[in-house]
């Protein structure tokens, strides 16, 4: 066995089922072992697609998501997805060739010192200098992705490593196991107060982050919902775990699109694995009401820490957590917020009205496309939403009463771009569900070619293309600060985005009517091939 072949029998171990990559330096031996072991290659044409296939796909499932790359400028391009899970706290390795080892220093090809540029956005960064060491720190790097608070790992792996034969006494070392998070429970006493607290509040507020839905909490909070009748929200861009409508949910807070007034008038902020940044409003005073007390409760002792102290921090698994305030509620018999709900309700209706009624006939905007998409994705569809005014078109009127595990934005880092290879995730983790992404025109350039890398892998999706020839949520801000003349950098010229996608082998759709939104949908997923459905948009968002 050589090195090449041990990893991929490490990453066969751990569950993975595909490795997103392109080819170059250093890869090949690992390519070669993929093949013989049965482990799917997906190859994009982009090293950042590829790592935002890895990430998309680990966001998703909870899984860990492999990206494998070249060296040298390679593997700084891969970086970008490493970073998305880095802000999202996602379970990614990334593995990325090099060159023989013996020359290290002297000048080899492409020589970089691909560890330090990682390790600021890894749990782990690590360059396997010896065959004898790369089953333990492949194994190592694998666990710690999935442990506490996940994120993404690195390893760099010369190809003579690659090649070599490994020492038969170090096959198994770091053992193979079949990773499962464990549930953590908080200290009794701890939930007990807290249970306490949110019962005497008058005004209290859930905010659940991404911290819950990758403990699998989904379940828990719905019934802790319904069991208190506490309004809740999530942080844009967090993951969602509402699946079903829900009437104490409601929506998204710290979107440029503004939310209800719910975080200053709550006299209580529990933040269930979410994090106190300028989404929440760092929970200082300024943003929450005065007196107001905050419950945090995180898996990982070191986010309990940061940001803004809590009046009292729960170092506990939130699906645990939860559980424990279900069983407390029912046993101490203690009453709903139903006033206050109701309250919560007024103010998102009001929050909301002003984007809820539009013309039908053209131009059509944002809105036209989102209430086309709404009977799509009302069950089981996989909603990806890449994009500034387009993403807050779908967030004020999507995400209202639900917001599924199912649903995937770009996550904490804001960033754009990603849409693409995140759809062939999507279809990866979901082969029998449909897949539907709905993109800007700034952001679907970023990896427009992956349609090609889509179509020739057998992955379809339907992408429905908001163009309004610029980048949207800059001009209103632009637009909003300096006048007219203050739009600067941010517009774009007339792409026929349709006809792009047909050069790539995708299925090209245009439409200049409301009523035609929804059967080009209908078409595109009847496909058996990505399919672009273009739809020029008059400029503006929600804020506007």
């Amino acid at each position: 066995m050589n090195g090449a072949e041990l990893l991929v029998r490490i990453l066969r171990e751990h569950g993975v089922t595909f490795v997103a990559t392109l080819c170059g330096n250093g890869l090949n031996p690992f390519y070669m072992a993929a093949r013989q072991a049965g482990l799917r290659v997906v190859d994009s044409r982009n090293e950042q697609a590829a790592s935002y296939l890895a990430d998309a796909y680990a966001r998703l499932t909870r899984r860990i998501g492999v990206c494998a790359v070249s060296s040298g400028i390679a593997h700084v391009n891969a970086l970008s997805g490493v970073v998305n899970a880095y802000y999202d706290g996602a379970p990614l390795l990334l593995i990325s060739g090099e060159s023989a080892t013996i020359p290290t220093g002297q000048g080899k090809f492409q020589e970089l010192d691909q560890p330090a540029l990682a390790a600021p956005v890894c749990k782990m960064s690590a360059r396997v200098e010896r065959v004898r060491d790369l089953g333990f720190l492949a194994r190592e790097a694998l666990r710690l992705a999935q442990a506490g608070r996940p994120g993404p790992v690195h390893l760099t792996v010369p190809v003579d490593v690659l090649e070599a034969k490994v020492p038969p006494e170090t096959e198994e070392w770091g053992r193979p196991f079949a990773w499962q998070r464990p549930a953590v429970p908080a200290d009794p006493a701890t939930v007990q107060q807290a249970a306490e607290w949110i019962a005497a509040a008058q005004s209290p507020l859930l905010v659940i982050g991404s911290g819950a839905f990758y403990a699998g909490a989904g379940a828990e909070v719905a019934r802790f919902l319904t069991l208190t009748d506490i309004p809740a929200v999530t942080p844009i861009w967090d993951r969602g775990i509402v699946d079903s409508p829900t009437p104490q949910f409601f929506g998204v807070i710290g979107a440029a699109s503004g939310e209800p007034r719910l975080l200053a008038e709550s006299d209580l902020i529990v933040l269930l694995g979410a994090r106190t940044d300028y989404r929440v409003g760092y929970a200082q005073p300024t943003a929450l009401r005065p007196g107001a007390r905050l419950i945090r409760v995180d898996v990982d002792a070191q986010e309990l820490a940061r940001g803004t102290a809590a009046d009292l921090a729960i170092l506990g698994d939130p699906a645990s957590v939860v559980a424990a305030w279900n069983h407390l509620w029912e046993a101490q018999g203690y009453a709903r917020h139903t006033a206050w709900l109701a309250v919560a309700q007024r103010r998102a209706d009001e929050f909301r009205a002003r984007w809820r009624d539009v013309p039908s006939a053209p131009p059509l905007t944002g809105h036209h496309i989102v209430e086309a998409l709404r009977p799509y994705v009302a069950q089981e569809a996989v909603l990806l939403i890449d994009g500034g005014n387009i993403g807050q078109w779908a967030h004020m009127l999507l995400a209202v009463d639900r917001y599924p595990a199912h649903w995937l934005t770009c996550g904490a880092s804001a960033v754009v771009g990603w849409g693409l290879p995140g759809a062939m995730a999507a279809r990866l983790a979901y082969p029998d569900r449909p897949v539907i992404l709905l993109s800007g025109d700034g952001s679907i350039a970023f990896t427009i070619a992956e349609f090609e890398a889509a179509t020739r892998q057998g992955l379809p999706f339907v992408v429905v293309l908001a163009d309004d020839q610029a980048w949207g949520i800059v001009v209103c801000g632009q637009r909003q600060r300096y006048g007219e003349c203050g739009v600067v950098a941010s517009c774009m010229s007339a792409v026929r985005y349709d006809l792009v996608a047909e050069g790539f082998g995708a299925l090209g759709i245009r439409v200049e009517h409301p009523e035609e939104i929804g059967p080009a949908i209908a078409r595109g997923l009847a496909a058996e091939r990505p399919t672009l459905i273009h739809v020029p948009i008059q400029p503006g968002g929600p804020a506007d």
